[in-house]
């Protein structure tokens, strides 16, 4: 299979059917390196919206945080009707992303499930800092087993998002939790990865160089 051309067409059925887990992984890396390298992909956005009129084949299902410089279509360099992306502040998991990641891989055919996590966020700093603000209160409460997760520095002056490295340490472990969570709580995806169906990956993106990371 050709990537390049993978990386500049629209995804149709039959694209979407011939590509495998490991496939669409590589089309991800490929993408964060142009990306990087400021040398995107030539892609008729407009001709892609004709395309995609008529129905969607993506290939990759992206849960990532709302973080304005974490756009997985563009640090992936990826086009209209390539990527199910899932956003939520601090890229964690409940019962309506499950399901929404459910319907992209078993209903709608992605190849890769990725959980995307990165430097610096603020929700992994707001529940290291156990903030309280509205609804945000709740919402933070999902990243707390990650906060407990990490156990060094155990000095509390230095378990705060004033500690970058705790920070960064701490939304590492919550990506680990949240694919844990993904393999425990949802039988169809779990059977569908024991399938060799998808590939469910962590990954981490770093805001300064603009690299993701990957790890199983």
């Amino acid at each position: 299979m050709d990537l390049a051309t993978l990386n500049t067409n629209t995804q149709t059925k039959e694209t979407q059917s011939q590509m495998t887990p490991a496939t669409a992984l590589d089309l991800l890396k490929e993408g964060n390196a142009r990306f990087r390298a400021n040398k995107q992909a030539g892609r008729n956005l407009l001709k892609q919206i004709e395309d995609t009129s008529t129905g969607q084949y993506p290939f990759a299902t992206v849960l990532h945080c709302i973080d304005s410089r974490v756009s997985a279509e563009l640090i992936f360099d990826q086009g209209i009707g390539d990527v199910f992306s899932i956003r939520v502040a601090g890229n964690f998991i409940n019962t309506d992303i499950l399901g929404s990641m459910e319907f992209a891989c078993k209903l709608a055919g992605t190849k890769v499930l990725v959980v995307l996590g990165h430097t610096a966020c603020g929700a992994v700093k707001g529940a290291c800092d156990n903030a309280e603000l509205g609804n945000l209160t709740s919402m933070l409460s999902n990243i707390t087993p990650a906060v407990n997760a990490v156990s060094q520095p155990s000095d509390p002056s230095l378990r705060n998002s004033k500690n970058i490295d705790f920070v960064n340490e701490v939304a590492e472990k919550n990506v680990q939790l949240s694919i844990n969570r993904i393999l425990e709580e949802s039988p169809v995806l779990r059977e569908m990865k024991e399938a060799g169906e998808i590939e469910i990956v962590g990954g981490m993106y770093d805001i300064n160089s603009g690299k993701v990371t990957f790890h199983a």
